[in-house]
């Protein structure tokens, strides 16, 4: 296929300025819907698991790796699936498996209920999200390969999407929580219905150039290419840093105000920092750094993040003032999420086996899933430790440094 033909899939404003595809707009939304519906209910999965339902600090841990995992280590599955028989039927089947997750999580009260509805959720998202992700990705490349401009742009747009409707999810979760999580978790999956019933309409049966492959054979060579696999570990070591968000932020806000009130609007900060600032910093670094060194960028940002809590924790500062640190941490940890999640995204094309686009995008996750399953429980145990109140910070932090040292050479 010609550039130029290429090209033709993108419509050209009157100063010549390429403009989105219906797809593209489509997929890009979709992304917002699908964490509207999200973030309503995950920042406050861990408080309800810890009050309500009485979980231990390692088994909220647990259970919140355990989502991560059901979502991101499932991932390899929803992205084969989707090289296998297109995104439309994995997209759809994922939004009906993620409106029963949440109805479940509503009205769980036991452990195991409550572990199954988690699962429940996670593996919706491991349907959808590869199969969404990797087709923005496949057609990032067409939309560099045209001459629109670089496919860290349309990564970004997604990006910017993801945040849009991680700002309105809190927001909205805070706002219903006034009455219980039960109605929370219940508008999630309304969102979700939403979801389904416009992608029934709206998603095409067929995406020209996206045809089906066979399942076997594609595992082999991905189990072997070691760059992919660097990759990989990187970004799971970055996966697990900004899980933080929801596991060592809730505590740290909990210890300086003695309640949760405060969470939504640093959720809010962060979010919004995304929407007001990705699109300009991927330009800036798009034409100052290669993918390496944006990904460096970005994990030093997440490290300083951790070491502005570390650094004030010893002062056991409490009441508004002592949010500056947890402030001061999620602007760092969103900064160098500008940085690297769109870079990996982009960078994985140039790793993935032809045609099996989704394969890798679903691996990225999985592997990375895999380190947060692992790093969260341990997580959860060290913030309920009699250390010393710096050291669990300070642990965090050397997590995205030591991620530096197995980014893949490019």
């Amino acid at each position: 296929m010609t550039s130029l033909s290429l090209g033709s899939r993108f419509r050209r404003a009157p100063a010549d300025r390429p403009r989105l595809s219906p797809l593209l707009r489509l997929l890009i939304l979709t992304q917002l819907a699908f964490n509207v519906g999200f973030f309503a209910v995950l920042p406050f999965l861990a408080e309800h698991l810890g009050q309500a339902v009485g979980m231990a600090g390692w088994l909220v841990g647990f259970v919140l790796g355990l989502r991560t995992f059901s979502q991101q280590g499932l991932f390899v599955v929803g992205g084969a699936l989707a090289d296998r028989y297109g995104i439309r039927p994995v997209v759809l089947t994922g939004c009906v498996l993620r409106i029963a997750g949440f109805a479940w999580l509503g009205y769980a009260k036991a452990t195991w209920a409550v572990i199954a509805a988690v699962l429940l959720i996670g593996f919706a998202a491991a349907l959808f999200s590869p199969a969404v992700e990797s087709e923005v990705t496949r057609q990032a490349v067409l939309w560099e390969e045209s001459g629109a401009g670089p496919r860290t742009r349309i990564l970004a747009l997604l990006t910017v999407a993801g945040q849009a409707g991680a700002f309105v999810g809190p927001l909205l979760g805070a706002l219903l929580l006034s009455m219980d999580f039960r109605t929370v978790c219940l508008a999630g999956a309304g969102i979700f219905v939403l979801v389904l019933a416009g992608h029934a309409w709206l998603l095409p049966q067929h995406i020209p150039g996206r045809g089906g492959v066979r399942f076997s054979g594609g595992m082999g060579k991905l189990l072997r290419n070691r760059r992919f696999l660097a990759l990989c570990s990187a970004y799971g070591a970055y996966l697990l840093a900004y899980n933080q968000l929801y596991l060592a932020l809730p505590d740290e806000v909990e210890r300086a105000t003695g309640s949760q009130t405060a969470l939504a609007w640093l959720f809010a900060l962060s979010s919004l920092l995304v929407v007001v600032a990705q699109l300009p910093v991927t330009r800036w670094v798009g034409e100052r750094l290669t993918l390496r060194r944006s990904m460096v960028a970005g994990l030093l940002l997440i490290a300083a993040g951790f070491a502005a809590v570390a650094a004030a924790r010893p002062a056991d500062w409490t009441g508004t003032a002592a949010l500056l640190p947890a402030a001061a941490f999620v602007i760092l940890l969103t900064l160098g999420q500008m940085l690297v999640a769109p870079v990996a995204r982009a960078w994985l094309p140039d790793l993935a086996e032809e045609g099996r686009l989704g394969l890798y995008t679903g691996a990225l996750s999985s592997v990375s899933g895999l380190i947060v399953l692992i790093g969260s429980s341990a997580t959860g145990t060290l913030l309920d430790t009699g250390l010393p109140p710096a050291v669990p910070w300070l642990v965090l932090a050397a997590v995205p440094l030591a991620a530096i040292g197995i980014l893949p050479r490019r």
